[in-house]
């Protein structure tokens, strides 16, 4: 009886480190489709909404429709290339998560987390720069901050399972 008792213990294990490494690359997924949706919301404020990034109103005091048409347009043309790479990089991150990290790829895993840490990595801090537009921080940052515990969570999950 006592050779059984190693092998149960082996199983529940692997057990664990299956569930770990699924709820891990579900989470990591699921901020990938956050990215994705707050790029999409980035696009309708672009079109539909005040024609700034959400949470900002103006800029400057400014509405868009107060500003110079060319310097609309040209933030415009700014906000929907950002979109685009937020969309885009949300794609990558959930593909990565759903179709590789559950495959134990670590290259997946570690692809994944470059993609959302540069992204982030570069335009985290010019939001916290002195004499910045003024934005609100809870509509604006609020949801990729969100993601991003989710995102990191999902990774230390993930990773814990792919090790066994």
């Amino acid at each position: 009886m006592a050779t059984k008792q190693p092998v149960t213990s082996e199983q529940q294990e692997q057990i664990e480190h299956e569930t770990r490494l699924r709820n891990g690359a579900l989470l990591m997924a699921l901020s990938g489709v956050a990215f994705v949706g707050y790029g999409v919301v980035f696009l309708f404020m672009n079109f539909v909404g005040s024609g700034f990034e959400l949470g900002v109103e103006t800029v400057g005091g400014f509405t868009k429709a107060e500003l110079d048409p060319t310097v609309a347009h040209y933030i415009s043309h700014l906000h929907v290339a950002t979109a685009a790479f937020i969309i885009s990089t949300g794609i990558a991150v959930t593909s990565l998560s759903w179709f590789g990290v559950r495959q134990r790829l670590t290259w997946a895993w570690a692809t994944a987390i470059v993609a959302a840490v540069v992204g982030l990595v570069l335009a985290l801090p010019m939001h916290y720069t002195p004499g910045a537009f003024e934005h609100d921080w809870i509509t604006h940052l609020g949801p990729i901050y969100l993601a991003t515990v989710v995102f990191v969570v999902g990774a230390v999950l993930a990773y814990l399972g792919m090790r066994s």
